[in-house]
């Protein structure tokens, strides 16, 4: 049971694959790429009005989605197969989703953690890598995350892609996104754990730039793989000294290992540091770039790119939250460096805090809810930084279903208003799409921690875990969550008020809205489901009695860890203040935009210098660019031009060329064809020859 649910996926991208290129060879005999699709007089659509390409904030910023409609489609004809790719790929996911919940209360609750090997994967001396299966608790939960999301985001995209020709390609992407996942969620040892995490971004990649014939599409996706290669390259130096310090990647044998650990130092740059919080850092920065948390963030945004489809898997269930799970598998590490834990408590709050403040003033619906992904990860990593992990999880699995029906949602708003992103030039579409409308306000409720809703439990218990912790920056998570929490609400309502409440913005888009079709609309109906039921029948075995009983082994439970314990006792001012400030962000943004909707306008124009700022996203692209894209293009300019071309090539291969040509031009004037020519040269010869002989002849 347990491979078919990690290779199904993988079976449904193989056979996508086969039938895409297939397709593709069909249609375009001894043709690559095929016709049609870098076609300029096809408008493609990105950035109608005015929005900045290079990452900042346009006032006027529109965006549509090719493939999503009935316009902007590269003019070429549907692949063939594309029904029969959709049927596979979806239904083999829908099976792996069945066996991940039968595995779910197996594991979880019959406490059957199982091993499965697969094949040994590498060995050298000492060093073995095996293939395995590790199915404990918290594998089965990210199972469940992955493939129930991922089933229905497939159900989902058959309805959304309807008019996409590429649609094979399409859902191999997904499928193969989904095994890449699964493969870094099974993982036995840091090995198989990274070829997951680099799977995860290379699908990304190139999902993210699924319209490849859209030049933003491209440098989103070029933008994603590259910050993620900072963060890699910090994980796979924390795997490095994992390594150097245990002698083993098999996650059980570093475990064991720990704890003799702590206390031990190595040399760095001539300091002693502690060996265990610089590994822990390292691994962590991995996460930071998966996770897309502050610093290393700015990839996420831009990935709204890709298709809806996309969005929601990348935010709700796969990619972002990779760093999420990988340190809640480390946790025996990160417990025994409490250093290492008090800076990702400090990273984790300070993305919640800065990513809602961006996401108060984002006019495009899928950034708005791009950016409040972006925050609830740091609420995560808050928990995971407190050691609360099982908190952390929780929210990770609560997440999953009322952002992926937020994004879903927004899909369907942007179907209904013919590729319309902009917010503002929405309004009263809650009668035009009603049940779209009443999904979203599902999803709105349960992200802002409306009570009895699935966010309500998990969101407030990371809250009152920081509030307890004794770690270093657990008041400021505190702070920072608490303040994330009113400003998430704001930003969720003012989203709904501007697209569904009011008058409308655009007339024509307005009456030619519509409502989704069914296979769009089941797959919104099952996650506002999730978004409700995912709360109050969990609470027990994440955040209450019975965690450990649950996790077991899986997580690691400090011995002095009581957080959990203490949760249940902070006093009721601190238990009601998230509601209260989710309360406030509500009657905020109903004054705002409902009773007074020209005070919006009026602060920002008092206050101008802020607005642009929140609206540039604290100008973290335009200092990048600054400070590390423009250098490095220079000196990479310089290296090209002055090492490559006048250096290397100039007194290398081409300047040996070029003398060997001098030499064979000059000799070859001397070949004129004239007879006195050659003879005055003979002549030339003989004197010099008899000279040098009578001088040689006098000297002897």
């Amino acid at each position: 049971m347990y491979q078919a649910i990690v290779f199904l996926p993988l079976l449904g991208a193989i056979l996508a694959g086969i039938i895409s290129l297939a397709g593709a060879r069909a249609r375009f005999p001894g043709q690559n790429p095929p016709p049609g699709v870098e076609d300029d007089t096809v408008d493609h659509g990105p950035h109608a009005h005015g929005a900045d390409t290079h990452g900042g904030a346009a006032i006027h910023e529109t965006r549509h989605e090719p493939g999503s409609g009935h316009d902007h489609v590269p003019p070429a004809p549907a692949a063939a197969g594309s029904r029969t790719a959709e049927l596979i790929t979806t239904t083999l996911l829908m099976i792996s989703m069945i066996l991940s919940w039968i595995a779910f209360v197996q594991v979880g609750f019959g406490h059957q953690d199982v091993r499965v090997p697969i094949m040994t994967w590498m060995a050298s001396g000492d060093f073995k890598v095996d293939w395995a299966l590790r199915i404990d608790t918290l594998t089965a939960v990210m199972l469940v995350v992955v493939n129930t999301v991922s089933a229905f985001v497939h159900l989902y995209s058959i309805g959304y892609m309807h008019e996409d020709p590429y649609r094979p390609r399409f859902f191999g992407y997904l499928s193969l996104f989904t095994f890449a996942m699964l493969m870094l969620v099974t993982a036995d040892n840091l090995v198989q754990l990274f070829f997951g995490w680099e799977g995860v971004g290379l699908a990304s990649y190139l999902l993210i730039g699924f319209w490849y014939y859209k030049p933003e599409a491209n440098a989103a996706a070029i933008k994603a793989f590259v910050v993620n290669r900072v963060g890699d390259f910090g994980f796979a130096l924390g795997i490095f000294a994992v390594f150097m310090l245990t002698n083993s990647v098999d996650l059980d044998a570093v475990f064991a290992a720990a704890p003799s650990l702590t206390g031990r130092t190595f040399a760095l740059f001539g300091w002693q540091v502690d060996a265990l919080t610089v590994t822990c850092l390292l691994l962590f920065m991995g996460a930071m770039g998966k996770s897309a948390q502050f610093l290393l963030h700015t990839w996420l945004p831009d990935a709204m790119e890709g298709p809806t489809p996309v969005s929601a898997l990348i935010h709700a269930a796969t990619m972002v939250t990779a760093g999420v799970f990988m340190v809640a598998r480390l946790s025996p590490l990160f417990e025994l460096a409490p250093t290492a834990a008090a800076f990702v408590t400090l990273i984790g709050a300070t993305t919640a805090f800065f990513a809602a403040t961006v996401g108060l003033v984002q006019n495009d619906i899928k950034r708005i809810v791009a950016y409040s992904t972006c925050s609830q990860l740091g609420y995560m990593f808050v928990a995971m930084g407190v050691g609360a992990y099982s908190v952390g999880m929780f929210h990770l699995f609560t997440h999953a279903f009322f952002k992926a029906l937020l994004f879903l949602g927004s899909g369907s708003v942007i179907h209904a208003m013919h590729h319309e992103q902009d917010i503002r030039h929405m309004g009263g579409l809650k009668d035009r799409i009603p049940f779209t409308y009443v999904v979203m306000i599902i999803g709105t409720l349960a992200l802002t921690g409306f009570p009895l809703t699935a966010g309500y439990f998990s969101k407030d218990a990371i809250i009152e875990a920081a509030f307890v912790s004794h770690n270093p920056m657990a008041l400021y998570a505190f702070i920072c969550t608490a303040v994330a929490a009113l400003l998430t609400s704001f930003y969720s309502w003012r989203l709904i008020f501007k697209t569904f409440h009011g008058t409308p913005h655009d007339e024509e888009h307005y009456k030619a809205a519509h409502e989704s079709p069914y296979v769009m609309l089941i797959p919104l109906a099952v996650l506002a489901l999730g978004s409700i039921l995912a709360g109050l029948p969990f609470k027990e075995i994440f955040a209450g009695h019975g965690v450990e009983g649950f996790f077991r082994e899986s997580l690691g439970f400090g011995k002095d860890n009581h957080i959990l314990e203490e949760m249940h006792h902070v006093p009721l001012t601190i238990g009601i203040m998230p509601t209260v400030a989710m309360l406030i962000g509500f009657a905020v943004a109903w004054l705002f935009y409902i009773q007074r909707p020209d005070i919006p306008g009026e602060l920002a124009r008092q206050h101008a210098v802020l607005y642009r700022f929140l609206l540039n996203k604290w100008y973290f692209d335009e200092v990048y660019d600054a400070l590390l894209v423009k250098p490095v293009k220079r000196l990479g300019y310089l290296l090209w031009k002055g090492g490559d071309g006048w250096l290397i090539d100039g007194f290398g291969p081409d300047g040996v060329s070029a003398r060997v040509l001098d030499i064979t031009r000059n000799t070859i004037r001397l070949q004129t064809g004239y007879l006195y020519h050659y003879a005055f040269a003979m002549l030339i010869g003989a004197a010099i020859f008899i000279t040098w002989f009578m001088f040689s002849a006098g000297m002897h």
